[in-house]
């Protein structure tokens, strides 16, 4: 069984056969089931590193953790391509394992942001997450 499957007719994707994601192994130490609390002192500790690292100060840091997000969804998109086998002169060149850790980086990126926008980024987050929830499915 391969983890490389291919469009079939009309584009359309075969289903995916374990939909669960997994982290990716970019930042050691991070542990690949962390609870609530484990994941935000994961984020609190990426930040502290990035801000201990800084290369620009201010808004410029801000807007630069901001575009690096833009650079990691463009890398979901080129690992989907690369699952897909899209691109002709190159073929399959990604699994649906390297979209899953892509996307996984995107959410660590942007709770890395959030952070760097607000100390309460915990907070911020739950308390969208239940208007956004509230919003879809009434609850």
């Amino acid at each position: 069984m391969t983890d490389r499957p291919r469009a079939g007719p009309r584009g359309k994707l075969p289903r995916m056969s374990d939909p669960t994601p997994s982290l990716p192994r970019a930042f050691p130490g991070v542990r690949s089931s962390p609870t609530a609390g484990d994941l935000w002192d994961t984020v609190d500790e990426l930040w502290r590193w990035l801000e201990a690292n800084r290369r620009a100060d201010g808004d410029q840091e801000v807007l630069l953790r901001v575009l690096k997000l833009s650079e990691e969804v463009g890398e979901v998109a080129q690992a989907v391509i690369g699952a897909t086998g899209q691109n002709p002169r190159k073929g399959v060149t990604h699994t649906w394992d390297d979209v899953r850790s892509e996307l996984c980086d995107v959410v660590i990126t942007a709770l890395v942001v959030l952070r760097t926008l607000t100390p309460e980024a915990r907070e911020v987050f739950a308390r969208h997450l239940d208007r956004v929830r509230e919003r879809s499915l009434g609850a």
